[in-house]
């Protein structure tokens, strides 16, 4: 899977994209057809200092997308991150419903 960290309006620290990009490793628990996978920082000032994350994995087929705002960037990657999680679950049981669809299909015309 590849990983890439952005970081708009600033110059994120090394420990925060190694953060991000650990966080965004565990996708591989939940499903292993993650393609490509990108964490968007983004920082407005104008909103009480406002720090905005946004996760975006591509699968088969399907971007699945979460944004996050919180008053710090781990807790809103930790959010993101969640949400996508729970995206891809929902995704790979529709997966799992298809097969199963097919097969039976398959073994009524046997």
């Amino acid at each position: 899977m590849n990983t890439t960290v952005t970081s708009r309006h600033f110059k994120a620290h090394h420990t925060l994209v190694k953060y991000a990009e650990d966080a965004v490793g565990k996708f591989g628990h939940y499903y292993d057809g993650v393609i490509r996978c990108e964490v968007i920082l983004r920082y407005e000032k104008s909103r009480k200092s406002v720090k905005i994350a946004e996760v975006i994995a591509s699968v088969y087929r399907t971007r699945l997308k979460a944004e996050e705002q919180t008053e710090d960037f781990e807790k809103s990657i930790d959010g993101a991150v969640g949400k996508v999680i729970v995206q891809l679950k929902k995704y790979k049981a529709k997966l799992r419903a298809k097969d199963r669809q097919k097969v039976r299909t398959v073994r009524e015309k046997a």
